[in-house]
């Protein structure tokens, strides 16, 4: 879409340089996308007034002739676009993104399938110059689509998947949306856990703080939300779960599990942190200086070949490692 948008910006000049008309033909980073959401994608820096304005008057076209905004366009579609200012460059253009490699887990012509480390922000925004997705487009500037299927917070690892054809994309979406995604995570978390398995269904409500920082709390006028969690193992002071998720609400699982009082350990928007803090003290035994849930199985039919497709990322090793010290404590005692 980048090299794309760069083909627009050739041919599309501001009003002083004369009227200039481009023709684009559709390839696969925009097949199956709405007309006016690859325009606005495009045209960044045009109001989305002109933008609506311009299809309803009919001098966007598509094959000669005229669309509406939700006409989908097929590969091989010529789109006439017509004279728009756009802008002369974005506020961060001239921002450095290095490129960066992460495990891949799974790779085809259409999808690929990445570890996340903890720490790492899937895409930049609210104060993060950069994340996963835009480092892995410097990193491939050969790849003519990438975007992300689905979000994992920054604190979180595992797997995070990105599509490479827009047909990959729309259809792992329509699965997300059907639940017939099967997404499960590890979380330790403090306390011990009752229930070897128990369906939490609190409804999530999402708000931002004086700070400005994003938020989700249990409110009862709240969105639906459901998650499974299975018990792995319990260890002095401490439980290992498995988490399905069966809705994908921001903070779910870590909302779920601190309003049910078992957080999440190292979570520090909605965990203990007095225990996060004696924890992540140097020398601590047993230590964690990271949020302790981490995505590491998802499970889907692939989008082209129709094989149901699973993918594991393993215990990242600092998580293991905590583990293995409260073993050891619990045989101790």
């Amino acid at each position: 879409m980048n090299e794309l948008r760069h083909q627009i910006e050739k041919e599309v000049r501001p009003a002083a340089a004369g009227p200039q008309v481009a023709y684009v033909t559709i390839g696969d980073e925009a097949d199956g996308q709405r007309i006016d959401n690859f325009l606005l994608k495009l045209s960044k820096g045009v109001p989305k007034s002109h933008v609506y304005r311009i299809l309803r008057s009919g001098e966007v076209r598509v094959n000669k002739g005229r669309v509406d905004a939700t006409y989908r366009l097929q590969l091989g579609d010529v789109v006439r676009i017509p004279p728009m200012r756009v802008a002369a460059s974005a506020p961060d253009a001239g921002k450095f993104v290095p490129p960066a490699s992460f495990p891949v887990v799974f790779e085809d012509e259409y999808l690929l399938v990445i570890n996340k480390p903890a720490g790492v922000a899937v895409h930049g925004g609210s104060g993060v110059a950069f994340g996963v997705i835009e480092q892995l487009r410097r990193a491939r500037p050969q790849a003519r689509f990438l975007e992300l299927v689905h979000r994992l917070d920054r604190e979180t690892s595992g797997l995070l998947v990105l599509a490479k054809k827009r047909t990959a994309l729309v259809n792992l979406h329509e699965q997300m949306r059907g639940s017939a995604l099967d997404k499960r995570y590890f979380a330790c978390v403090a306390g011990h856990f009752e229930n070897a398995r128990q369906h939490v269904k609190f409804p999530l409500y999402k708000y931002t703080t004086p700070e400005g920082e994003r938020r989700v709390r249990v409110q009862e006028d709240g969105i639906a939300s459901h998650t499974v969690f299975n018990r792995l193992e319990v260890m002095p002071g401490y439980t290992l779960l498995e988490a399905e998720l069966k809705t994908g609400r921001t903070h779910q699982i870590r909302v779920h599990l601190a309003h049910s009082g078992f957080p999440i350990l190292g979570d520090e928007k909605y965990g203990d942190y007095a225990l996060n803090k004696a924890l992540a003290r140097s020398g601590a035994n047993p230590g964690l200086k990271r949020m302790f849930l981490h995505a590491h199985s998802l499970t889907f039919t692939h989008p082209i070949s129709g094989e149901i497709t699973t993918v594991v990322a393993p215990m990242p090793p600092e998580c293991e490692a905590f583990l293995q010290q409260a073993r050891n404590q619990r045989a101790a005692d």
